[in-house]
């Protein structure tokens, strides 16, 4: 019951650990380290009981990738490791299709010789582009607005490839929408080095006294509040889905592409105010300009999942935010205060 966890230090990546752990599953995590911590590691097993075994090694790298599944027989990949953030995907586009789909098809050659046929997928709402009507369904054309939401429909693309080539290979692309909170023991959460890119992170961060003030970019968006609408997912939510998806389709075929967020969107100054009733405490924000290739909402239509894999979501925005503010509060700067940088 061996699952190989690529990326499993990372934020998703080591909720989902626990996730599995509690389904009676063996997490072995591989991961470069290049945005997480080993720290993680201890903190998996305060909460686990478990001490999880690891490979710290990169998808770039073949040879560890075979030593990996020669010496742990994974019955399948739950695949995480990859670079995320929008606005650095622009600056380095290269190092982004190298990282993330290069990375990927070297995961996917080695899955194929070693004989392992099942492969859960990180995948992303970004594959949608600019919303051509909402809520967002599996039906919705795929495109792009940045090169790291292109990682992903090219990485989506070879796992469909390979289904179609590969009889019995099984493919689970799971399209998340805005991840946010942290384990409920307040031990594990979104843990950025430098600035953060994603904004609950940067408002606990704010809350705590790391930064002076939340951007809010666009205040005259076509929405209630004229900010952006997100549709906003608790990590242990998503952590589960991930689960169940195996758990669910473990026995089939083929390449299947589900969508993981609750169905509902909240505005960016939502977002505050949950944050500041969690913290007890106003967070301080300014407006700024939009950036450009922002969209103005985007939230999901999550019935796939729920009727194919019995999987819905059981939090809140409020629970989001007061579960990252315990995460915040327990360690505000982080399980490696060397790595912070305004």
């Amino acid at each position: 019951m061996r699952i190989l966890v690529t990326g499993g230090l990372g934020y998703i990546g080591s909720h989902c650990c626990i996730a599995l752990h509690q389904a009676g599953f063996r997490p072995v995590i591989y991961d470069n380290l290049s945005n997480s911590s080993r720290h993680v590691l201890e903190q998996l097993e305060k909460i686990c009981g478990q001490r999880f075994d690891f490979i710290e090694a990169d998808l770039l790298d073949p040879v560890a990738l075979q030593h990996a599944f020669a010496q742990y027989q994974p019955e399948a990949v739950f695949h995480f490791a990859a670079l995320k953030a929008v606005g650095e995907s622009v600056q380095q586009p290269l190092r982004y299709y190298q990282n993330n789909v290069a990375g990927t098809l070297n995961l996917l050659q080695q899955m194929q010789q070693a004989g392992c046929q099942r492969l859960i997928f990180s995948s992303s709402a970004t594959v949608y582009g600019n919303p051509q009507f909402l809520p967002l369904t599996e039906q919705h054309p795929l495109g792009a607005t940045n090169p790291y939401g292109w990682t992903k429909v090219m990485a989506e693309q070879m796992l469909q490839d390979l289904c179609h080539s590969q009889t019995g290979f099984l493919a689970i692309a799971l399209r998340y929408f805005n991840p946010a909170g942290a384990h409920p023991s307040g031990l594990i959460g979104e843990d950025p080095r430098g600035i953060p890119n994603n904004l609950m992170p940067y408002v606990a961060q704010t809350a705590v006294g790391r930064r002076p003030f939340v951007s809010v970019y666009g205040q005259d968006y076509p929405t209630p509040d004229g900010t952006g609408v997100r549709d906003y997912i608790h990590v242990m939510d998503l952590a589960e889905g991930h689960v169940a998806a195996y758990q669910q389709l473990r026995s089939q075929s083929g390449f299947h592409a589900f969508n993981l967020g609750t169905g509902k969107g909240d505005s960016v100054l939502q977002l505050i105010a949950a944050f500041s009733a969690a913290a007890g405490r106003e967070i301080p924000y300014q407006f700024s300009a939009r950036r450009p290739r922002d969209i103005a909402a985007s939230y999901a239509d999550a019935g796939k999942a729920l009727q194919q894999l019995g999987w819905r979501t059981r939090y809140d925005l409020g629970q989001m935010a007061e579960d990252s503010w315990r995460w915040q509060t327990q360690y505000p700067h982080g399980l490696e205060p060397s790595h912070d940088s305004i």
